[in-house]
């Protein structure tokens, strides 16, 4: 914020609104489309509300690390910042919020049929995880925003959520989860993004301002949350009971992925899209 106010000569500055101030993610993409807002910073259901091919990288079992995430986004780079363009989203940058685990409270989940009449948590909007639960069967989970989590996993209407271990300490969800299962579902990604049409109001050298000035703030956001998340990780093992997957159990829950993707490709992503990003795993 202070850099683009520095580097426009006091032209431009930015306001900021921190802790879901302008209500969840949905809300806030709703209010940039009206023009209540310049723009937002918004994870996986976010995405979704913009451009539902950029949630195709989230797919369960395809990117367990950040190399393999950053080729596959590099790869389809073009793409995506052209289908957010048409969605009246001008990428800013693309940062991370943490590798994806399972997380649970009062039992282990050593396979996918152990959340079998279970109460996971699932972030409305969020057709990934839901396909997933539809692939395992017998799982009813619990719709909520993610404001709404923290009285729930309280009280036990929550007991399970598959979420980055970052994320899961800044919610405050890890003193109510005692359990986690040494698995890395996919990542958890997120983007900066600004209103097109404020972005071509703009004069040139201001428009570059605002750009550059973001591209290294997402950058350095990136960076930062991955760090972040593999110390959380960290944290929260010391404090957890581990669940450590034989090679058989790694392979229940593959095989558990590889059917959520199938199902995705059936109408959420297209064919073409779900195959090119296998191929990139």
């Amino acid at each position: 914020m202070k850099a683009v106010k520095e580097k426009s000569g006091g032209l431009l500055e930015l306001q900021c609104f921190y802790g879901g101030s302008k209500g969840d993610e949905v809300a806030t993409v709703d209010l940039m489309k009206s023009g209540q807002l310049d723009g937002v910073a918004v994870s996986s259901v976010g995405l979704a509300r913009l451009h539902k091919p950029a949630l195709a990288l989230q797919m369960p079992g395809l990117f367990t690390t950040w190399a393999k995430l950053d080729a596959a986004r590099d790869a389809l780079a073009g793409e995506l910042e052209t289908g957010l363009r048409n969605a009246g989203a001008g990428l800013v940058g693309w940062y991370d919020v943490g590798m994806v685990s399972v997380l649970s409270r009062g039992f282990p989940v050593r396979a996918p049929a152990n959340l079998k009449g279970k109460k996971p948590w699932l972030w409305r909007d969020d057709p990934v995880v839901k396909a997933f639960y539809q692939r395992i069967g017998g799982v009813t989970p619990v719709s909520r925003s993610v404001l709404e989590v923290l009285p729930r996993l309280s009280t036990s209407a929550v007991d399970a959520v598959l979420q980055s271990p970052l994320a899961v300490e800044q919610l405050q969800w890890a003193s109510k989860l005692d359990t986690i299962t040494d698995l890395v579902v996919g990542p958890g990604v997120g983007a900066i993004v600004l209103a097109q049409k404020r972005l071509d109001a703009l004069p040139g050298d201001l428009r570059s301002v605002v750009l550059d000035t973001g591209k290294i703030a997402a950058a350095a956001l990136k960076n930062r949350i991955r760090t972040e998340d593999a110390a959380a990780l960290a944290r929260l093992k010391t404090k957890m009971t581990v669940v450590s997957l034989t090679a058989e159990e790694r392979g229940w829950w593959n095989a558990r992925f590889k059917e959520t993707r199938q199902l995705l490709a059936q109408g959420t992503f297209s064919p073409v899209l779900v195959a090119r990003l296998e191929s990139m795993a």
